[in-house]
C-alpha cells in the first residue's frame, strides 16, 4: 500500500496541528486561571455593573411592563423568578459570558480563521466568518439566559428544585437527538440529494442495514471549509443521511458508501444505556449543584446573601469545568471504540474493503488528518481513533 501521505504533506499537517497540540496542553490551566479570576476578583464588580444596568434598563424601558403585548412576558418571567431582579441576574451572566468571549476572541479567531486559511482549510471570507461566530454566540447568549432563569428561578422558588427540573431535562435529553437536523441548517444550507444511482445505492444499503431514513441531504459546508464530512441527524421520522458538498466533489460512489455506511454502524449501537446514565448524571449533577449553592450561601461567599444568588454563576462554570476535565478521557475512550465497531460494521455492511480504505486515505488527505498524533493528546479525549491505526487495522482487500 503506498504511504498514507508523503514527507512533504506529513510536514505541513504537523506544522498544522502542532499549535491546537499546544493550545490542548495549555488551555485547561488557563480556563482554570480565567475562573478564579472570576471568581475572586470580577464577581464583584459585575454585579455591581449588573445591577446598575438593569436599573438604567427599568428606568428608560420601565413602560413594556404595561405594554398590552409585552406585560404578559414580563409577568410571567417575575413570577418564575419569584421576586425582582430577574434583569439583573440575566445581564450579571451575560457580562461573565461577554468577558470570557473577549479573553477567547483573539485565540479563537486565530486558531479558526488565520490558521485554517494559512492551511488552505477554510474557504470563508471575513465577513462569513465574523457572521457564524456572532450567530454562535448569540445561540449560546439565549441558553445562558434561559438557564439563569430556569435554573436560578426554580431554586430560588422550589426545595426539591434539582428533580423538578432534572428530571424533564433528562427525559428531554433521551429524545432531543431527534431536533438535530433542525440545528445544522442554523449554519449551512441544505438540499435533498438529486435522484440518481447514488441516491438509489444508499437507499439499497439502508434497507440492507434495515434502517429507516426521512432523506438525505446535501448540506452546502464548501462555503466555509475544504473538510469533507457525512453523518446521520434526527431520529425516528426526523433520522436524515447528510453528506456535505465537498465528500460528494472528492469521493467516488462507492467510497462514499462506504462513509455512509459507517456512520450506519453509529446508527445501530445500544445508545439507551449511555443515554440513561447520562440521564442520571445529569439529575445527579444538579443535586450536587443544589449542594454547593447552599454551602456558599451559608458561607456568603462572593457577598451572597440568599440561596441560588447569580453570583453563584462562576462557580457553578468551575465545577462544570472540572466535570469536563475528568470526563472526557473517559468519554473519549468509549467514543473511540464505537468508532472501531464503526468501522467494523461498515466493512461487514458493504463487504468492499477497499473502498473504505480508499475512503479513510481520501478523508486523511482532504481533511489533513494527522496520522500518528501525540499519546496525550489522545488519552486526553480524542473521540476517534488516530487515522494511521484505523487504516493499519483493516484486513486485507
Amino acid at each position: 500500500m503506498e504511504p498514507l501521505f508523503t514527507p512533504e504533506q506529513l510536514a505541513e499537517i504537523h506544522a498544522f496541528h502542532q499549535p491546537y497540540y499546544i493550545r490542548a496542553a495549555v488551555e485547561p490551566f488557563f480556563r482554570l486561571g480565567l475562573l478564579l479570576l472570576l471568581l475572586g476578583v470580577l464577581v464583584q464588580p459585575f454585579y455591581r455593573l449588573a445591577t446598575a444596568a438593569a436599573a438604567g434598563l427599568e428606568r428608560r424601558l420601565g413602560f413594556l411592563r404595561t405594554a398590552p403585548v409585552s406585560r404578559a412576558f414580563f409577568r410571567a418571567m417575575d413570577r418564575l423568578w419569584g421576586e425582582p431582579g430577574w434583569g439583573a441576574a440575566v445581564l450579571f451572566a451575560l457580562f461573565t459570558d461577554l468577558f470570557v468571549t473577549l479573553v477567547y476572541l483573539p485565540v479563537d479567531v486565530w486558531f479558526s480563521y488565520t490558521l485554517e486559511h494559512r492551511h488552505g482549510m477554510s474557504t470563508q471570507t471575513p465577513g462569513t466568518f465574523a457572521w457564524d461566530l456572532l450567530k454562535a454566540h448569540l445561540v449560546a447568549a439565549f441558553a445562558i439566559a434561559t438557564l439563569v432563569i430556569g435554573l436560578f428561578g426554580l431554586a430560588r422558588r422550589l426545595k426539591r428544585w434539582w428533580l423538578v427540573l432534572g428530571v424533564p431535562v433528562a427525559l428531554l435529553l433521551l429524545v432531543s437527538a431527534a431536533l438535530d437536523p433542525y440545528r445544522g441548517r442554523l449554519f449551512f444550507d441544505q438540499k435533498p440529494l438529486p435522484d440518481g444511482p447514488l441516491r438509489t445505492r444508499i437507499t439499497e444499503l439502508m434497507e440492507r442495514a434495515d434502517i429507516a431514513f426521512a432523506d438525505v441531504m446535501v448540506e452546502e459546508t464548501s462555503v466555509a471549509s475544504r473538510r469533507l464530512q457525512a453523518y446521520f441527524a434526527g431520529q425516528g421520522p426526523t433520522r436524515t443521511i447528510v453528506l456535505n458538498d465537498v465528500i460528494l466533489r472528492e469521493l467516488k460512489e462507492d467510497e462514499v458508501l462506504a462513509a455512509v455506511a459507517h456512520e450506519a454502524g453509529h446508527v445501530l449501537e445500544t445508545k439507551w444505556p449511555a443515554r440513561i446514565a447520562s440521564s442520571l448524571a445529569l439529575v445527579a449533577l444538579l443535586y450536587a449543584l443544589d449542594r454547593l449553592l447552599r454551602l456558599s450561601a451559608s458561607r456568603g461567599w462572593f457577598g451572597t446573601t440568599r440561596f441560588a444568588d447569580i453570583r453563584n454563576l462562576p462557580l457553578l462554570s468551575l465545577l462544570f469545568f472540572t466535570v469536563m476535565v475528568v470526563g472526557k478521557p473517559v468519554a473519549g475512550a468509549f467514543s473511540r471504540e464505537r468508532e472501531r465497531e464503526a468501522d467494523r460494521y461498515a466493512l461487514q455492511l458493504t463487504g468492499d474493503v477497499d473502498a473504505f480504505r480508499r475512503m479513510l486515505v481520501k478523508a486523511a488527505r482532504v481533511n489533513k488528518m494527522d496520522p500518528e498524533p501525540p499519546r496525550w493528546v489522545v488519552l486526553k479525549g480524542m473521540s476517534h481513533p488516530p487515522i494511521g491505526e484505523r487504516i493499519a487495522s483493516l484486513p486485507p482487500p
